[in-house]
């Protein structure tokens, strides 16, 4: 039996084979596939350099420190996983034509949750390629969709290269690359917008957050290049996406094989972290025990609480939820989600008679769907000292003459809600906009609308007569994510702390279950129609309402919460 001491990483391998350490299953097969290889994969061609591999966990503390935050000037020491991944990575070695040991990774692809220090590590990898690997005339670069992401990873390593005396004395630090002298090689940022992408000859390339990349450009600018070099790495390391069409999650796929060993493939390396979706125990995302799956440096840059603080918002927010699953969890999610959870939206019944919403303000929204659909006029009503709740008097609109085919259609009672007086009835069969415009001036006797909000794409010859005959000051809206992202979360928030009063009425609850909302990589939503199963428009209605008491700077409104378009 060896004497030679475990290194950090080979002690996290074996904890992980024991069960000692939990982590996804993914990360599992590649960590089994390692000590496999060690056993195998020299019939193969393929050796473990150990020096190679603490090689580089060691020029982590020697030269690179953090720059911000708490980790400012203080030696990276890596963290187990971390040390495991790059062991495996740069322990590996293959011959190439003439018979000399080379790399044998030529891509990584990696997700792993937020604030596992993904674009730091990257921004230390940078250097070390640059002046520690050995590769005379590197070209190392850092790849991104915009030349502003790709310069956060290269600002951070110029940053730190500066504050190492040793390698301020020897790299050639710019504003737009570094260089090693020695060796003749240069460090640079590159975006998708750069027009020379096709003449790059990289030795090493990392890609941060590829999930947000819209289309192949990059990565495949960059994978086809790799034959230029001797041994190139191309590294890719991402949270999870949505989009299952996209680049990132093509590359997921492919490590996914390569891991299952359904394709041979020596030069993929794969370390995907995440809490596993195959059965109702793994995929128990309230369960904290799960939750280092996807964030390996839990208990270190990871703060248990912050993550629990989140859990915690996602549990009563359904729409955040995409976002945790998402940013911290790792979890594949869909664009789209449920927004309002039902429950919380029953404890917003509060009602109040309308004699005591005489005289407050108020705001209008008007939801104008196709002639023989449902339209939408909603009243939000603001708070006063002696009640500190937004009240909604909601009002909906049906032709008269096809609500019984739409009743067996939709299967929905659009003929009881009418009876209880739900619904407003225009006579014929398709709606008539003049009911709804004099409907708008009755309320207007009652209470004092100071807006009136619209789809700015769907104006018609109501609205034209609503502004400029009527006297209304009727205000575009966009649907966007622009418009709408910041009262849709403000309406949920709203609901959430029952500062809405809605007084049950059940159309607007039976929209409000409907709801899915978009959302878009950064975490905003917004309503989406198309998507959601049956009608919303009291709902959109009601956003768009939120929308004008924001811009008008109503109680609701929070500096920097709102765009104007």
């Amino acid at each position: 039996m060896s004497s030679r001491p475990r290194s950090v990483a080979e002690k996290y391998i074996a904890d992980v084979l024991a069960g000692r350490v939990l982590t996804s299953k993914l990360v599992r097969l590649q960590i089994e596939r390692h000590v496999r290889d060690l056993k195998e994969g020299k019939a193969r061609g393929l050796t473990f350099n150990r020096h190679a591999a603490q090689h580089v966990i060691d020029y982590f503390p020697l030269f690179c420190c953090g720059v911000d935050g708490d980790y400012y000037e203080q030696p990276i020491v890596l963290d187990p996983a971390w040390q495991a991944l790059l062991w495996i990575l740069y322990g590996w070695k293959r011959k190439d034509a003439k018979g000399k040991p080379i790399r044998r990774f030529k891509v990584a692809y990696s997700e792993m949750g937020a604030g596992n220090l993904k674009s730091l590590i990257l921004s230390c990898l940078c250097l070390y390629e640059l002046h520690a690997f050995g590769e005379p005339g590197a070209q190392v670069y850092a790849a991104a969709t915009d030349r502003k992401t790709a310069r956060r990873v290269f600002d951070t390593a110029s940053t730190m290269a500066q504050v190492s005396e040793y390698l301020r004395d020897r790299l050639l630090i710019g504003k737009e690359n570094i260089c090693d002298p020695s060796t003749r090689s240069k460090f640079e940022p590159c975006a998708a917008e750069d027009q020379n992408l096709q003449g790059l000859r990289p030795s090493f390339v990392c890609i941060d957050e590829l999930h947000a990349h819209a289309n192949e450009g990059v990565w495949n600018a960059f994978y086809t290049r790799l034959g230029k070099c001797r041994q190139p790495l191309m590294f890719a390391i991402t949270n999870s996406g949505f989009d299952r069409n996209s680049v990132c999650y093509k590359q997921r796929e492919y490590s996914e094989k390569v891991l299952q060993g359904i394709v041979p493939d020596d030069t993929w390396f794969a370390w995907i972290c995440g809490i596993d979706d195959e059965g109702q125990e793994d995929f128990d995302w309230e369960n904290e025990t799960n939750w280092i799956k996807a964030n390996p440096c839990l208990g270190g840059a990871v703060k248990l609480d912050d993550l629990r603080q989140q859990a915690i918002k996602a549990k009563e927010d359904p729409s955040y939820l995409n976002w945790f699953l998402r940013f911290r969890l790792c979890v594949w999610t869909t664009a789209f989600s449920h927004a309002i959870r039902m429950d919380l939206w029953d404890l917003c019944k509060l009602a109040i008679a309308r004699e005591l919403l005489k005289g407050r303000r108020c705001y209008g929204a008007l939801d104008l769907s196709t002639t023989t659909d449902i339209s939408a006029f909603v009243l939000l009503f603001e708070p006063v000292d002696e009640d500190p709740h937004w009240h909604v008097l909601p009002y909906f609109f049906l032709p008269k003459d096809n609500i019984a085919f739409r009743c067996r259609r939709d299967r929905v009672p659009y003929d009881v809600w009418a009876k209880e007086g739900l619904f407003e009835l225009t006579e014929g069969n398709i709606i008539d906009y003049r009911f709804i415009r004099a409907k708008i001036n009755e309320l207007r006797e009652e209470f004092e609308i100071t807006q009136i909000g619209f789809d700015r794409w769907n104006s018609t010859e109501i609205v034209t007569q609503l502004g400029e005959e009527d006297g209304f000051e009727m205000v575009k809206i966009g649907q966007g994510m622009a418009s709408m992202f910041a009262p849709t979360k403000r309406m949920i928030e709203l609901m959430s702390t029952q500062e809405l009063a809605h007084g049950g009425n059940r159309v607007l609850r039976w929209m409000a279950s409907n709801m899915i909302v978009q959302q878009d990589p950064a975490g905003n939503i917004k309503p989406d129609k198309a998507r959601s199963r049956e009608k919303i428009d009291g709902i959109v209605a009601l956003c768009m309402a939120l929308f004008c008491a924001m811009a008008a700077g109503g109680s609701c409104y929070t500096e920097g919460e709102v765009k104007y378009v």
